[in-house]
């Protein structure tokens, strides 16, 4: 991890390069297996989990008793936080609904707008090295909410063809029936078009590594909506004289361990802050299962530091990170500064893994920088907002003229005799 020392603003733009791999050969990889599902479905599929999870399917879909066996093997404690979670999450997104507001224009003009689930979406779940059935919550239990007719969830089984069984029981917790053992691109792709087992969807959501990433924006380009552009996990952290080392270095490492293309940055007022943070870091690492990736991923990372905090501001803003922790005294008025961010988490005792995990908002957040213009993943991901309008005789009379004239001027004639023959009439 670099250590950057008052940094010029014209130096920011390359400092706070994201880490990026040799993409040259992705798209063209991921074309070809897109095409391969969308012509060849099932077998396609079948196909790609014996080449990539080296395992022969024999069913694609997750059976009932595959489901009674994942909850029974799945420990209580652990089920126990699940139901936690999925509580705190289930109020955190209830509140996000909209009551329909009925707003007369203009003496005889209703105009109003309804939220409608949008009807058929797919889940990814990655199952790999770090099975993320938390994601299964976030995503699961919105779509819940939003009253979606049909959800799906697509994750890669294991070398038996089993499932995780916590992923089988957040899926259940939230409703979801219809699990299918396919991963990587070859399930996006299946969302996407549809198979013989898979029906097609309408927007597909979750996180993925760099081949399941395109294959999102490659079927994007397509007509199937996707939650957002991801890319790697991140977090920045400003961290002033108030802040505790320990839980710092613990924040950036909880990050690091995520891939060896994440990156954390620690942004600081106080020298001192960042040289026990180090020390910290060196302390913590040896004790974790997945030392070797977060090496890697610190070595794309960063500590800044800045003259004061009004520049660390401007500096985290330019960043727009996924997750940002104010570890710093005035906490909250730091926070109303922040316009480009994901996910804020607020004082010390506020570490990103809460909001991962079981707080209530939503873990699935921009990354890249897309912070500065796409918000996470809420209700509203999950919905279309529908607008309304009914005028009376006499509301179309009195903006009539003003429809008339504006269609005239813009030499749209059709449309100014649509009010005008009622008018007449």
């Amino acid at each position: 991890m670099k250590i950057v020392k008052y940094p010029p603003k014209t130096d920011w733009a390359e400092l706070l390069k994201r880490p990026t791999l040799d993409n040259s050969s992705l798209e063209q990889i991921v074309q070809t297996i897109l095409d391969d599902v969308k012509k060849n479905g099932d077998e396609a599929i079948r196909k790609y989990a014996l080449q990539f999870d080296k395992v022969a399917l024999n069913a694609i879909a997750v059976t009932p008793q595959e489901f009674e066996s994942a909850e029974k093997e799945c420990p209580a404690e652990l089920k126990q936080a699940l139901e936690q979670a999925k509580k705190n999450i289930k109020k955190f997104h209830n509140a996000q609904r909209e009551e329909i507001n009925v707003i007369e224009t203009t003496t005889g003009v209703k105009c109003w707008r309804k939220s409608v689930g949008i009807e058929k979406v797919g889940l990814y779940i990655p199952g790999g090295s770090a099975p993320l059935f938390s994601t299964v919550l976030m995503l699961g239990v919105p779509a819940a909410i939003a009253g979606c007719k049909e959800v799906i969830l697509c994750t890669p089984s294991d070398k038996s063809g089993k499932v995780n069984s916590a992923i089988l029981y957040a899926a259940k917790l939230t409703g979801i029936s219809k699990v299918y053992k396919v991963g990587g691109v070859q399930a996006i792709a299946a969302m996407a078009y549809g198979t013989n087992s898979i029906s097609k969807v309408y927007k597909i959501f979750g996180p993925g590594n760099q081949y399941v990433t395109c294959a999102k924006q490659l079927v994007n380009k397509e007509g199937v909506a996707i939650d957002m552009p991801a890319g790697p996990s991140e977090v920045a952290v400003f961290a002033d004289e108030t802040a505790v080392p320990a839980f710092v270095a613990a924040d950036l490492l909880s990050q690091a361990e995520h891939g060896a293309d994440s990156q954390v940055i620690l942004v600081s007022t106080d020298e001192k802050i960042i040289s026990e943070t180090f020390a910290e870091i060196d302390k913590q690492l040896a004790q974790l299962s997945r030392k070797e990736t977060a090496v890697k991923a610190l070595e794309n990372s960063k500590a800044i530091l800045m003259k004061d905090i009004q520049e660390s501001i401007e500096l985290l803003n330019e960043y727009a990170p996924e997750h940002l922790i104010l570890s710093c005294k005035d906490d909250e008025a730091i926070a109303e500064k922040i316009n480009n961010a994901g996910s804020v988490f607020l004082g010390n005792y506020s570490p990103e893994s809460a909001g991962d995990y079981a707080s209530g908002t939503n873990h699935t957040l921009p990354t890249n920088g897309y912070a500065k213009a796409y918000s996470g993943v809420s209700l509203d991901s999950f919905v279309k907002k529908i607008t309304f309008q009914k005028l009376s005789k006499q509301g179309l009379e009195i903006i009539g003229k003003t429809v008339e004239l504006m269609a005239a001027a813009e030499g749209l004639d059709a449309h100014k005799n649509a009010i005008s023959i009622r008018l007449k009439k």
